[in-house]
């Protein structure tokens, strides 16, 4: 399973909320560039990154850090945060993003994700973001009233290959992820699937190992300290799946 620690970018900083709420914003390293090396020595092969102006606003405001970031680091940088758009994926694809990540934009636009499966192929990602098994939007600040794992199944039939899947009651809270929605997403769709929220623990990557699971976005943890990164990769095993 494919362990991608996470650098959420706001103003250019490194920076984490709880439950994506943005009244909960601290900075949690001082250097995207730093901190991103820091996880390519202890042998992660893949970086999430979020740009968080981007998806509450539309704002492309750290595009210099991310294509910073994947031109330096050696790490294969998935991005998500704004990209709603074709000229969006086409700036992401120039800053050497590998995988690009379709959240908000999936809901509102169907068609735009089938053009982009399309023309970029399995370096689309659809992240869906869940409160209650709600889908939400705009930096999880609106309800869009769909189901998640039905819009998981929507997605697959357009032809997206990856998931990233965050219940955001589990994000940043240090709490574990939430083991039975992604087993019941797991079940239901073909896709590989990349859990978000919540994974604390070496337990919690030995869990989501043996359930399956494509890969396990690692934030929070790291940063305060509960998880080592070297330890988790080793957990969560090879690193070299594409």
């Amino acid at each position: 399973m494919i362990l991608l620690p996470a650098i959420d970018l706001k103003d250019g900083q490194c920076v984490r909320l709880q439950k994506g709420d943005f009244s909960t914003t601290h900075q949690v390293a001082d250097s995207a560039v730093e901190t991103a090396a820091l996880f390519a020595a202890a042998g992660a092969k893949w970086l999430h990154m979020v740009d968080l102006d981007g998806a509450r606003h539309g704002q492309n405001k750290n595009a210099a850090l991310v294509a910073q970031v994947a031109g330096h680091s050696g790490l294969q940088v998935e991005l998500g945060g704004g990209l709603r758009s074709m000229e969006d994926l086409a700036a992401a694809d120039a800053m050497g993003v590998s995988r690009m990540v379709i959240g908000s934009a999936a809901v509102s636009d169907p068609d735009f994700v089938a053009r982009a499966v399309k023309h970029y192929g399995d370096r689309i990602a659809v992240g869906i973001d869940c409160l209650g098994g709600s889908v939400r939007t705009a930096g999880w600040e609106r309800d869009s009233g769909l189901d998640g794992v039905s819009f998981a199944q929507e997605m697959e039939q357009i032809g997206v290959k990856y998931i990233i899947y965050t219940d955001i009651d589990t994000d940043g809270m240090l709490a574990g992820p939430s083991f039975e929605q992604l087993e019941k997403l797991r079940s239901s769709v073909s896709c590989r699937i990349i859990a978000s929220g919540g994974v604390t623990t070496l337990a919690d990557i030995g869990r989501l190992r043996d359930m399956g699971l494509y890969g396990a976005i690692v934030g929070k943890a790291y940063y305060a300290g509960t998880l080592d990164l070297q330890q988790g990769i080793g957990e969560a095993g090879d690193q070299d799946a594409g």
